[in-house]
């Protein structure tokens, strides 16, 4: 086959790219570490000595990794002065943890698949699962900090309102299930937004119930329980809503999961289910943004399934194949809530 030296110069422009894209991933997680993103989050111009004796850190390397984040279009250079400034919106998404738009948990999450790369490779050539606990910690805290600014910005504001009497149920007084809930960012939330109702967090993964335990009771809220807890499992009755983030396709036994919600709920009840926003045609998935969780699929969600022999639905799902996991544990009503460019809201009903 003849090659094309045009397509080939495209496709090596586009891979040295990507190979710098991906170099420069330790130097953003050692701008959040060592503080050098929030240091210059006033947007004031300074030089890498400035920098680096306000972050007690070594002006060499700092004038090294400047120079990186420059080239990359994170951080202004200014040749004639010779000086660094960090423009008000990447403060956003790279210095301030309250930001909706926060993106220094991505790059943990990042991190965490070059430490399970070795451990993934042996499960490609068994075809066998990898349990979300074998994987390295830097996942489990990643992942709590990448989708945190996405629940802030969208879980009460937005997400909740959009399912049928719900916000009113929880102004009221309801009782509430977070299943899968990790460190609970969505569950305090949530907790802090209604007090009149009760909420409880289950997940499987002790150790994120341990934190989400102690960030409960440092944030005073008295409304709120974590328990270890498997999806298919989890205790109680009568719940007003049931609520799955980001963790249904991960599961073992999805349609079991459903199953035991559907039995937890009251006839009223309803189920929201957070997922990433999938088309159901793999091709119209082959964005930047599918990429992404492709590349996560890859490496957690599809193994975490496998582990368990379960159906790896994958982080790509799509609605039309969750509708079916549903509505196969019993439920009659499904839709589409609302979404956004990196979610789903599916709301199930009895």
């Amino acid at each position: 086959m003849a090659v094309v030296q045009s397509r080939l110069e495209e496709f090596l422009g586009k891979a040295v790219c990507d190979m710098a894209a991906a170099a420069s991933v330790p130097l953003m997680i050692l701008g959040d570490r060592l503080g050098l993103y929030r240091a210059m989050q006033d947007g004031q111009a300074m030089t890498p000595a400035e920098l680096a004796k306000k972050t007690n850190t070594a002006e060499r390397y700092v004038r090294e990794w400047l120079m990186n984040q420059a080239a990359g279009g994170y951080i202004d250079y200014d040749a004639a002065k010779q000086t660094f400034s960090l423009a008000p919106e990447r403060a956003m998404a790279l210095a301030d943890e309250n930001s909706p738009c926060y993106l220094q948990g991505a790059y943990e999450v990042i991190l965490s698949l070059f430490h399970d790369l070795e451990k993934v490779e042996g499960r490609f050539r068994a075809g066998d699962g990898m349990e979300w606990g074998e994987h390295c910690h830097h996942l489990f805290s990643g992942t709590a900090r990448f989708f945190k600014p996405n629940y802030v910005g969208n879980l009460i504001a937005n997400w909740l309102p959009s399912l049928d009497g719900v916000e009113a149920k929880l102004k009221a007084g309801g009782t509430v299930a977070d299943v899968g809930c990790g460190f609970g960012h969505s569950t305090m939330l949530m907790a802090e937004a209604f007090p009149n109702s009760t909420f409880t967090g289950f997940d499987y993964h002790t150790p994120s119930i341990e934190s989400a335990n102690k960030m409960a009771r440092e944030a005073g809220l008295k409304n709120i329980t974590f328990e270890p807890s498997g999806a298919t499992q989890f205790p109680g009755s009568g719940y007003d809503l049931v609520t799955c983030f980001d963790c249904l396709h991960d599961m073992a036994d999805p349609t079991g999961v459903a199953r035991q919600v559907r039995k937890a709920l009251k006839p009223e009840g309803a189920w929201m289910i957070i997922e990433p926003f999938a088309e159901d045609q793999p091709e119209r998935n082959l964005t930047p943004v599918g990429r992404m969780f492709y590349a996560a699929s890859t490496m957690i969600c599809v193994p975490v399934s496998l582990a368990g022999k379960g159906p790896a639905l994958g982080a790509q799902a799509g609605e039309k194949k969750l509708k079916e996991v549903v509505c196969a544990g019993g439920f009659t009503r499904f839709r589409r809530a609302t979404q956004t460019p990196f979610n789903l809201v599916l709301e199930a009903r009895p």
